[in-house]
C-alpha cells in the first residue's frame, strides 16, 4: 500500500544555473559541447556506465553547475580501471598514469592532463578546493582526455608495447639500469635549458636526479642522499603535469620514475 501522500501538483521544471548561461544560451547548447565524447568500442560494462554517467553529469550541468566537477572525478573511475587493466598491475593512479606513459601507452601531454584531473580529486577529498572551483568549459576538457585515453588504451597491444609491459614488470633492480643506460642516451631538451617552474631549475633538477642514481647503482646511497632523492621526488610531482612540450613532459616524467625506483630500494620491506 503506498502511504505517501499525492503530490500537490506538476512537479517544477529545473531551473537553468546562471553560471551555465555564461557557456551556452539553453539547454540545447549542452548537447553540441558533449557530442564528441563517443564510448569507446570493447570497453566493459563498468567503464562504459561510468563514461557514459560522467558526459550526462556534464550535460546537466546545465541545471547544476557543480555536476561538471562530478563529471571529471566520476571519469576517473573508468580511467583506472582501464589501467589497471592494461598494464595488469595494481597501482594508485598516479603511478599507473606514469607507468601508462614510460610505455608509450598514452602520451606525455595527455598524461599530464589526466594528472590534472587525479590531482583535482585529491584536493576535492582534502577540502582544499569545492566543486564549483572548475569551470565548466575546462571540466569538459578534462573529460574528454579521459575519453581520449581509454580509447587509446582499449586498442590492441603492438608487439612493442607488449614487451615493454613484460619490461615494465621486470625486476625493480633490472628496470631502475635499463632506465639509466636510456638516460644518458636521451638528449635534454635544449628549450628548457635555463627555465625554471615553480622555483625549481629544471636542468639542475635533472642534474641532481642524475647524479644520486648513478651513485645508488654503483654502490648506494647514504642516508643524506636518499633524504635528497626524495627532495626531488617532490619536485618533479610538482613540476611535470606544469610542463607544457610533450618531450620535455616525457623527459622528466621518466626522470620521475627513474629515482622512485631507485629511492624504493631504501624503502623496508614489509615482514
Amino acid at each position: 500500500m503506498n502511504t505517501l501522500p499525492p503530490l500537490p501538483g506538476p512537479l517544477p521544471l529545473p531551473v537553468p544555473d546562471p553560471r551555465a548561461r555564461d557557456v551556452v544560451p539553453d539547454y540545447a547548447g549542452m548537447h553540441a559541447l558533449v557530442a564528441d565524447l563517443v564510448l569507446p568500442n570493447g570497453a566493459s560494462m563498468y567503464v562504459m556506465s561510468a563514461l557514459e554517467t560522467s558526459r550526462e553529469l556534464l550535460r546537466h550541468s546545465y541545471y547544476r553547475y557543480e555536476f561538471a566537477t562530478v563529471a571529471v572525478t566520476h571519469s576517473l573511475f573508468a580511467l583506472e580501471h582501464v589501467l589497471a587493466d592494461r598494464l595488469a598491475i595494481g597501482e594508485p593512479l598516479q603511478d599507473l598514469i606514469e607507468r601508462a606513459a614510460d610505455a608509450g601507452l598514452i602520451p606525455a601531454e595527455l598524461a599530464a592532463e589526466l594528472d590534472h584531473s587525479r590531482r583535482l580529486r585529491g584536493e576535492l577529498t582534502q577540502g582544499t578546493v569545492t566543486s564549483a572551483d572548475l569551470r565548466l568549459v575546462r571540466a569538459i576538457a578534462m573529460v574528454r582526455a579521459v575519453f581520449d585515453a581509454v580509447s587509446l588504451l582499449l586498442r590492441p597491444p603492438s608487439a612493442a608495447e607488449a614487451a615493454e609491459a613484460s619490461m615494465s614488470r621486470a625486476q625493480p633492480d633490472d628496470r631502475l639500469a635499463r632506465l639509466w643506460e636510456e638516460h644518458r642516451r636521451a638528449l635534454y631538451p635544449d628549450s628548457f635549458r635555463g627555465v625554471g617552474i615553480e622555483g625549481v631549475e629544471l636542468i639542475l633538477l635533472d642534474a641532481d636526479v642524475a647524479g644520486l642514481v648513478h651513485s645508488e647503482l654503483d654502490g648506494g646511497l647514504d642516508d643524506s642522499g636518499v633524504a635528497i632523492l626524495w627532495a626531488c621526488i617532490a619536485d618533479l610531482d610538482k613540476v611535470v603535469p606544469l610542463i607544457n612540450s610533450e618531450y620535455c613532459a616525457s623527459y622528466f616524467a621518466k626522470l620521475r620514475t627513474m629515482a622512485k625506483l631507485a629511492a624504493a630500494r631504501h624503502i623496508p620491506t614489509a615482514t
